[in-house]
């Protein structure tokens, strides 16, 4: 997918009508559930029911909405408002912080593209720890605020995001000792990732054959989500087809990755979801994807196995799950899967 850092994102302020390199064809636009009553399970953490309602929401949806989660609703506006500052910049200006070869931060597009015939409407902006080494080429003089907003929310994501696990894992009668291999050892050598990902997407000439985000599930163990007060993600069930997750004042979304699904042993679903644009409102949106280490060895947990239900994968490091995963897409599971077979010990 390195490719893709050789692209130049569309100036997508400058387009009047949509480019036959954007235009999605039906077989990929598949419709929208038929039934608006269903809706994605919403949980306040302050409740008691809270990790059963968690387990039951990761258990049949792979998806949940959550309030009451503690994040500031001053720091979600101000992260929005640095999110559609740095959008607005003129293309020229967030090329200056294009990702390099190879690389995982900076400006782009999304690095799903290459595994689907047409391009998306869409651009993001990648933070990995710091995002000063970036920022300061978007503004060479008035970057403190921008960064420092950033580093603040990665932190309360991440705390947001070990709550959750924690509820997860206890739903399930997991302890600290059955999962102390996703926290790392030695933070220097083994630090756990903080990836936020900040999305645009603009208003769209011919929204109804645009695709902002296509299908896809994210590698991560957890990724959250804020998606302000715009609708655009929509998540796929079972029977149902494509869901989409209305927005509710203060809330984040709660989507389970692909990790997840591993060391659940196949109880919790990975969800798959994609996002759709509009014609009149630039939509942004915010994700936080929480992980172990690169290098921790992740399977499913002992307690998930038993005479009924033997081991669906492999081991594996997420730094080789997610070298799988960019090389063969939504065949990576797959790829990782043992034989239904397999016996135990």
């Amino acid at each position: 997918m390195n490719i893709l850092n050789h692209i130049i994102p569309l100036d997508f302020e400058n387009v009047i009508k949509l480019p036959d390199s954007h235009k999605w064809n039906d077989d990929h636009r598949s419709p929208v559930c038929r039934f608006p009553h269903v809706q994605v399970p919403l949980i306040d953490l302050a409740s008691p029911h809270a990790a059963s309602l968690i387990r039951q929401a990761s258990e049949e949806w792979g998806v949940f909405q959550v309030k009451s989660h503690g994040i500031p609703m001053s720091l979600l506006n101000q992260v929005e408002n640095q999110t559609r500052r740095l959008f607005a910049l003129p293309e020229k200006r967030k090329l200056l912080a294009i990702r390099s070869p190879g690389g995982s931060r900076g400006y782009g597009m999304a690095r799903i593209s290459s595994f689907f015939p047409k391009l998306l409407w869409s651009e993001g902006f990648t933070i990995i720890g710091s995002p000063v080494e970036h920022a300061v080429q978007l503004w060479p003089h008035d970057h403190s605020s921008f960064c420092e907003i950033m580093e603040e929310c990665q932190e309360e994501m991440n705390g947001l995001s070990e709550k959750l696990m924690s509820l997860m894992f206890c739903s399930v009668g997991l302890t600290n000792q059955d999962v102390k291999w996703f926290k790392p050892t030695n933070v220097c050598k083994n630090p756990q990732q903080r990836v936020l990902h900040l999305n645009s997407y603009p208003a769209c000439p011919d929204p109804d054959q645009a695709m902002g985000l296509a299908p896809h599930t994210d590698s991560s163990l957890l990724t959250l989500l804020y998606q302000g007060n715009i609708a655009g993600l929509q998540v796929h069930r079972e029977n149902m087809g494509w869901v989409p997750v209305q927005p509710v004042d203060g809330s984040l979304v709660v989507t389970v990755g692909d990790l997840m699904h591993i060391i659940s042993n196949g109880r919790f679903k990975n969800c798959l979801h994609r996002a759709v644009v509009n014609r009149t409102n630039h939509r942004v949106s915010i994700a936080y994807f929480y992980g172990p280490p690169r290098d921790a060895k992740v399977s499913p947990l002992m307690k998930m196995i038993d005479t009924d239900h033997h081991p669906l994968y492999r081991p594996v490091t997420w730094n080789e799950y997610l070298h799988i995963k960019g090389t063969y897409f939504n065949k990576a599971l797959e790829l990782i899967r043992l034989n239904v077979d397999t016996k135990l010990g």
